[in-house]
């Protein structure tokens, strides 16, 4: 049997098609989610809207980080109406989900070593997977995975940190990765705006059971100064 070719007639790989339209469909999300939030309110209506576009693009909605998106608006509009307190909840939670604005990137760029590839910050990062509340961070003994642009320090003076302390530096995170700490400023290289394949991949792990904490630049930051070398 002949397997299925695209128009330019090379082999279509489904896998990688389906991930591809998986990563649209969030980036059309943190769009939308962003057009929501251009005024810095949340009406009845919009939250409609959102809730409808999660209904009508169900294989995003079981994507994260969409789900906790779907999940809580789901329950907030049973009747169709947010009170005072849930609006302040979505409004929270949207900024979550697109991580910031490039302009609040950009005015924390003069603090950000740049990477190899000169690129600039695309956004600030999410705050969305961060754990509630954030785990008392020890360092012997512990793997570290980071990822994003870091205030602190270029990604090598961080990882530096983290040994000088006893504890390892992992390009990536594992069943083993005891900590994800998440670069305030997002990284031009992640897939998405306000998240890359570590942070996906990171959720993934914590929601299978695996000891991940996902934690934010300026808790681990605390904890080195909490514990100087």
């Amino acid at each position: 049997m002949s397997a299925t070719l695209d128009p330019d007639g090379q082999p279509i790989v489904r896998s990688f098609n389906a991930k591809r339209l998986e990563d649209s469909a969030i980036d059309e999300l943190i769009g939308v989610c962003r057009g929501v939030l251009a005024d810095g309110a949340v009406s009845d209506g919009e939250a409609l809207f959102l809730l409808d576009w999660l209904n009508k693009n169900r294989a995003a909605a079981n994507l994260w980080p969409a789900n906790v998106l779907y999940e809580r608006l789901r329950r907030m509009l049973l009747d169709k109406q947010l009170d005072p307190d849930e609006q302040g909840e979505l409004l929270v939670l949207l900024r979550q989900v697109i991580g910031g604005s490039p302009s609040e990137a950009a005015d924390l760029l003069a603090r950000v070593d740049t990477d190899a590839s000169g690129d600039p910050p695309r956004s600030v990062s999410t705050a969305l997977p961060l754990d509630d509340p954030q785990p008392t961070i020890e360092f012997v003994g512990r793997q570290f995975c980071l990822t994003g642009k870091f205030v602190y320090g270029s990604r090598t003076d961080c990882e530096a940190e983290v040994i000088a302390r006893g504890g390892a530096a992992k390009s990536g995170p594992s069943r083993s990765t005891s900590y994800l700490v998440i670069g305030h400023v997002g990284s031009a290289q992640w897939i998405h705006s306000s998240h890359g394949r570590k942070i996906e991949k990171a959720v993934e792990l914590r929601e299978l059971g695996a000891p991940v904490a996902i934690v934010s630049e300026l808790h681990w930051t605390n904890a080195l100064i909490a514990m100087p070398r």
